[in-house]
């Protein structure tokens, strides 16, 4: 291949050049998602452990979770749960075929995630 000047630009699109679209986004939060599930996981296995441990070490537990940081983790993890079921039908979707044209991607990403959160408030007013 010819030795050609291609000045001063990147071999590839940077985040700096690139634009951020709804579908990178919502791919990029279902990465996100997923490994925040795994701690969320972690502590309700930690619940359970505690649980079975003794009244004291699940004090202890059942404390932390009660607080306002373990509602909090456990509300995001909720919308998190959520986000992941729905962009994981999106993919289900997206692996037949279907709804590949750009601007129904832009809707399903959309409705990922106003659909996580109106789940998640739903949730919440049923628990």
């Amino acid at each position: 291949m010819a030795d050609v000047n291609r000045g001063n630009r990147p071999l590839s699109p940077h985040l700096s050049i690139y634009r951020p679209q709804i579908t990178s986004i919502s791919s990029i939060l279902t990465r996100i998602t997923g490994n925040a599930l795994i701690v969320a996981g972690l502590l309700i296995v930690w619940w359970f452990l505690a649980a079975s441990s003794g009244p004291d070490y699940f004090a202890v537990a059942d404390g932390f979770l009660r607080s306002w940081f373990g509602n909090l983790v456990l509300t995001l993890s909720l919308l998190g749960l959520w986000y992941h079921t729905l962009a994981g039908i999106r993919h289900l979707i997206w692996d037949n075929a279907m709804m590949l044209e750009l601007e129904l991607a832009e809707k399903l990403g959309w409705g990922c995630i106003a659909g996580s959160v109106v789940l998640t408030i739903i949730t919440l007013l049923i628990v």
